[in-house]
């Protein structure tokens, strides 16, 4: 069982696309589009997030990504912009008016390219723990182990995520709930999603994006290196939030989490308000 209420789930037919599973939170507010990291489907990245951000005023809706979780499988390979596709789907779709959307991670690319290639979707954006490329020395490395966690997670799904969870020293009941989440993931789409991700670079374009935005900064981070967070930020040309959390804020840290978040959207909502 997961540790807190998790809003509504439904299956929503794309025409063309195929079907996606959405939380949504239902409601008359401004519509947010929660998009996840990667390997951590929907519920696992945003579950504390989802009760905030509806009693804010929000209509909150969290969909998880082809290859994650309950997401679309697809004999295709994984591309980002397919993510990106399906999300502007899915809201058009639902016949929801254009959505604030928050990339977390993986999910900044997602945002990003939503906001490129569908702008009439995409109210504002924040992007949260993410960046213009994923060319960091160290992220290469990270990247080539794609091939060996596929093959791990391929022969050993529930065990493999049961056994770290042990090692990271998550209570039995959350471990089980968390690794039953996480072995739900399709490994061939997983170990092509780091892959894709490693090729990922936005730097070209990012600044060309119109909608009002915002960027969280992880400053403790050690997966996505701050000072390419900051480069991000300085980019779409916005002064970052900082939170001196690591790469995992969103579940180690949830209230400063979510209290950065609600101060990001706030902002990017006013700044749409401005534009109009």
């Amino acid at each position: 069982m997961p540790p807190l209420p998790l809003p509504p789930g439904r299956t929503v037919l794309v025409p063309g696309r195929g079907e996606f599973f959405v939380r949504d939170t239902g409601g008359d507010g401004p519509p947010v589009l929660l998009v996840h990291g990667w390997m951590f489907a929907s519920d696992l990245n945003w579950l504390p997030s989802y009760a905030p951000l509806h009693s804010a005023g929000h209509r909150v809706l969290a969909m998880d990504l082809r290859g994650h979780g309950r997401g679309l499988r697809s004999s295709a390979r994984f591309r980002l912009a397919d993510c990106a596709d399906d999300a502007a789907g899915v809201l058009e779709a639902l016949g929801l008016p254009p959505a604030l959307v928050v990339g977390y991670s993986l999910g900044g690319p997602v945002a990003q390219l939503l906001a490129r290639r569908h702008p009439d979707r995409v109210a504002g954006f924040v992007l949260c723990a993410s960046a213009l490329d994923w060319s960091d020395p160290r992220q290469k490395l990270f990247w080539r182990a794609m091939g060996a966690l596929r093959l791990v997670l391929g022969l050993f799904p529930t065990g493999a995520w049961r056994a770290g969870m042990r090692l990271a020293g998550a209570p039995s009941r959350e471990s089980s709930w968390v690794a039953g989440e996480l072995s739900r993931g399709s490994a061939r789409d997983l170990a092509e999603a780091g892959r894709e991700l490693g090729r990922f670079d936005s730097s070209g374009w990012v600044g060309e994006l119109e909608q009002p935005r915002a960027v969280i900064v992880m400053a403790r981070d050690r997966l996505v290196p701050p000072r390419k967070q900051r480069d991000l930020a300085r980019a779409l040309g916005v002064e970052p939030v900082l939170l001196h959390a690591d790469h995992d804020a969103c579940s180690s840290a949830p209230r400063e989490f979510v209290r950065s978040l609600l101060d990001a959207l706030q902002a990017v909502e006013g700044r749409a308000r401005r534009s109009a």
